[in-house]
């Protein structure tokens, strides 16, 4: 089957033709493919840098290496499966839980390059086995769960590290971001996050020239007089170069606290795979395993050298949408044009100025709803939290896993948050199921827990933890 990269000319190259839409394997002409390129680069561009921000990662590598597992990941499916892999944000809490621990960003990477690896044997297995193992041992109700304790756990990252760090531009970063995801339309909606970031970065730059410096927490959580927007290391960065790469380092810890977070990414990708399928009219259900493989693998490639690790992206599913163009030739453009921005340290050192207070209004609205996505997943697959099979080990997980509630095993070895909450809700299902009486035992038809759609905000799916 190739490779994937022989398109055909899709009608006069000029856009698709009525009714139709343009298929992975045709593009229109390729001053016009350019373009859906770049537009799939300012999609993604929001969550992309937002997530390695968060996490303590360099988001010019990030985004370089987005470029990278995207090719790599066209390559691997074929160009069957047209994705764009940006930033995960579904590790953002688990990069804060490994930081509050005392570990490095070799520590974070090292933790996500092994559930790059977990992530890949998936992807073999499913495709061994088929794509129905997913819903066999994810059902909505624990894929769900595991949703929802990822987002909220990060409640107190937001609200204690972020916000205090000037309140008033937070507020009004998340009132803007908010007012963007409900009043603005198609394209304009895509990128509401980045929309909010732009307008908390310009007020602040306004503040600091008509207010001052502000007495409040900076990024260490001291307590002093600082400049909300701190440019000083962009006039210092150069405009072409190497991003910084660092190796992995792996401690058993990090590994447990990350692990779990498998479960939204095999819920993501079924969920983009089942999207395109139906979009395109191609069912690509045969393809679910490689799609995970894939996105394993390149998540392995990305933590190897540094970077985050990668998802398929909703906001490029909002974008195929409405254009009707399914191309990967747009794809390899947006890749490489990903790539080109990598290569630039002063894109870079704008984005590292980001304020304190304008990431706090942000994932205020951000961590919510990658939260409410896992009740999002229960609502349309129609989950029966009336039926203790459900109910008890759902509540008990989501708890432990919003509390951070730890479970101390020895004096070196203790299991929390996340990782705790996820293993309560997996073997919790299953063992009360096997325990339970017949009647208590009706679901929904297998493979019914993915819908079309996406995980970053802005996007339209019931299955997915991330981006991001």
């Amino acid at each position: 089957m190739g490779l994937g990269v022989g398109w055909k000319l899709h009608g006069d190259g000029r856009s698709p033709e009525p009714g139709a839409v343009v298929r992975p394997d045709e593009r229109l002409s390729w001053g016009r493919t350019l373009g859906l390129g770049a537009q799939h680069v300012v999609a993604m561009f929001g969550a992309t840098f937002v997530a390695p921000v968060l996490m303590g990662l360099d988001p010019n590598l990030a985004v370089m290496l987005s470029g990278v597992a995207t090719v790599f990941f066209l390559l691997v499916t074929r160009g069957r499966v047209p994705s764009y892999l940006g930033s995960s944000l579904s590790f953002v809490g688990v990069a804060a839980i490994i930081a509050n621990n005392g570990g490095t960003a070799g520590t974070l990477t090292g933790a996500l390059l092994v559930v790059g690896v977990v992530l890949c044997a998936v992807g073999l297995a499913v495709r061994s086995l088929g794509a129905r193992i997913v819903h066999a041992v994810l059902p909505p109700a624990v894929t769900g769960a595991v949703v929802m304790l990822i987002g909220f756990n990060l409640a107190p990252v937001a609200a204690g590290t972020y916000w205090p760090q000037d309140q008033w531009t937070a507020l009004a970063t998340m009132l803007f971001t908010g007012f963007a995801l409900v009043a603005l339309r198609g394209f304009w909606n895509r990128i509401a996050i980045f929309l909010g970031l732009v307008f908390g970065y310009a007020l602040s730059w306004v503040l600091d020239r008509t207010m001052g410096q502000i007495h409040s927490p900076d990024a260490s959580g001291k307590v002093v007089d600082h400049w909300r927007l701190d440019l000083s290391g962009v006039a210092q960065a150069d405009w072409i170069g190497l991003p910084t790469l660092h190796a992995p380092s792996f401690e058993l810890s990090a590994v447990l606290v990350a692990l779990p977070v498998v479960v939204a990414l095999i819920a993501e990708n079924a969920g983009h795979v089942k999207a395109v399928g139906e979009m395109t009219g191609d069912p690509l259900d045969d393809e679910l395993g490689t799609a995970i493989a894939a996105d394993g693998a390149a998540t392995v490639l990305s933590t190897a050298v540094g970077g985050p690790a990668t998802t398929t992206y909703a906001e490029n599913i909002g974008v195929m949408a409405a254009t009707r163009v399914y191309s990967t030739a747009a794809y390899w453009a947006a890749a490489g044009f990903a790539i080109l921005f990598g290569l630039c340290p002063k894109f870079g050192a704008v984005v590292a100025a980001i304020p304190g207070g304008v990431l706090g209004g942000i994932t205020i609205i951000l961590y919510g709803m990658i939260g409410l996505l896992g009740a999002k997943i229960w609502v349309e697959n129609k989950v029966d939290l009336g039926n203790p099979i459900n109910l008890v080990p759902v509540a008990a997980g989501v708890i432990v896993g919003i509390g951070n509630v730890t479970l101390e095993f020895t004096d070196s070895f203790s299991l929390s948050g996340i990782a705790l909450g996820t293993i309560i809700v997996l073997t919790g299902y299953h063992v009360l199921r096997r325990l339970a009486p017949e009647h208590m035992k009706g679901e929904a038809p297998l493979f019914d827990a993915v819908v079309p759609g996406g995980d970053e905000p802005g996007g339209d799916t019931s299955a997915r933890g991330s981006k991001g």
